[in-house]
């Protein structure tokens, strides 16, 4: 670590304690773009730096509401709006037992640069709550939700903050909040996106953050002059992300063989075809079922659980060629990483939100493979957020078809803008560099037009 970035992270750490992932997410940032700040000493001088690991504006507040026994609970929300140089804040909302501020304040400073990449006019922001919808009922989710946006409602709004779903939040939270912000503000706006179709959703939606881990993968191998084709690929998740992973990888030849949840993973040597890829939809998406169950339906695939006092993940220790990170951050620590190199991986691209921990990303830039971060790889999910509000603007909807190549389009454009950053600033081939100088440059310009603000 040079000189400028251990001083820079000491003052980080020192003003912002016991926020690890907020600190490895800037870090990561601050030692690419030390290239940038070499030739650039007016982003220096202006603080550009300093400035953009403050948030703008974070709001937290209690939420109170009745579970179905007439009990009165309390939980905690939170909204971090980090930065609208280039428009609206932009970002989901997560609501799970994990989320703290330092977590929050980590996936909104990743907003900001993967928003940037989409060539979309957004913001960066996060938000969410410790919040945990599972084994809840609809009713109990409804309450909560209620009382949440009570309270967001003040602060979001279709010209100053837009947020999306996240893990824990999805089409029927999208709806009980959207629902109480009409109520409280008598107006029909696009404030939330990931809606329902009839009230202003876009298609492919869902699809588009696991649809763009693919398509960037798929541009990585181009500049091999290879295709998904044959591909063994491993991915780990059953949530959204992962399901269209999967469905994509099978509708441009590869062949995914891995699944995950939190009570352990299932490896399929024949592939989960599209056949097994809708049972296991059902199986998440409706029943609420576990990962668990896939072996007693589809003979020939194995489970195994969790375990926690292994110290690397058994899913990523199978021969393959590509690997899909699409469930969590810090999924792959070093020791998967050296698992997944031996075992002949040489694409990553990651769906999750910064699945790989930084030893890792080291052993990745280090074997020359294809490694695509998430803040450029993940883009997709808010891309398609950025065209559903582009949409609710104009009053209209786009079809299937056309939302798919406008995501593809957007996804190529990444890449190019990763690729071309990376070989101008002398790391070529290095996504990671590539995405962050990228979109740092763009918010900084900006910063910079505006003036002291």
């Amino acid at each position: 670590m040079s000189e400028f970035v251990a001083s820079f992270m000491a003052k980080l750490k020192e003003k912002n304690p016991a926020e690890p992932e907020f600190h490895q997410a800037v870090q990561e940032v601050v030692e690419s773009l030390e290239l940038v700040l070499e030739r650039h000493p007016e982003y220096r001088a202006a603080k550009l730096l300093e400035r953009i690991v403050e948030p703008e504006r974070v709001i937290m507040f209690r939420v109170p509401w009745m579970d179905d026994r007439g009990e009165i609970n309390v939980n905690r929300g939170f909204r971090v709006e980090m930065n609208s140089a280039i428009g609206p804040y932009k970002g989901g909302l997560r609501f799970h037992p994990t989320v703290t501020l330092g977590m929050l304040k980590f996936l909104a400073f990743e907003q900001v640069f993967k928003n940037s990449l989409t060539t979309l006019p957004m913001g960066g922001g996060k938000g969410g709550s410790d919040f945990d919808p599972k084994g809840k009922s609809d009713n109990e989710v409804m309450n909560f939700c209620q009382s949440f946006m009570t309270e967001l409602f003040r602060h979001i709004g279709p010209n100053t903050d837009v947020p999306a779903g996240d893990i824990g939040v999805g089409g029927r939270e999208i709806g009980f909040l959207f629902g109480q912000y009409k109520r409280l503000r008598n107006e029909f706006t696009g404030v939330l996106t990931g809606k329902g179709l009839s009230w202003g959703g876009s298609l492919i939606q869902p699809e588009a953050t696991g649809y763009g881990a693919v398509y960037f993968a798929a541009e990585m191998l181009a500049t091999r002059n290879e295709t998904l084709t044959g591909k063994t690929c491993l991915v780990s998740g059953s949530g959204t992300v992962a399901q269209y992973t999967t469905e994509k990888i099978n509708q441009l030849g590869g062949k995914v063989v891995t699944l995950s949840d939190s009570g352990g993973y299932i490896y399929d040597p024949e592939g989960i075809n599209d056949e097994k890829l809708a049972w296991v939809m059902n199986l998440k998406n409706v029943r609420r079922g576990r990962i668990r169950e896939y072996p007693e339906k589809f003979t020939g695939a194995t489970y195994t659980p969790t375990d926690p006092n292994l110290d690397y993940n058994p899913l990523w220790d199978h021969k393959a060629d590509c690997a899909f990170p699409s469930a969590t951050q810090n999924e792959i620590n070093s020791r998967d990483a050296d698992n997944l190199l031996r075992n002949g991986v040489y694409v990553v691209s990651e769906g999750a939100n910064m699945p790989t921990m930084p030893d890792g990303v080291e052993k990745f830039i280090d074997a020359g493979i294809l490694y695509g971060p998430g803040k450029a790889a993940s883009a997709g999910g808010v891309a398609v957020s950025g065209l559903e509000m582009s949409q609710n603007s104009l009053r209209l909807s786009w079809s299937r078809e056309e939302m798919d190549e406008r995501l593809k389009g957007i996804m190529h454009s990444i890449h190019k803008a990763c690729y071309e950053a990376a070989e101008k600033y002398g790391t070529p081939g290095n996504y990671v560099n590539g995405a962050n100088i990228a979109g740092f440059i763009k918010v900084a310009n900006t910063m910079m037009d505006l003036g002291l603000v």
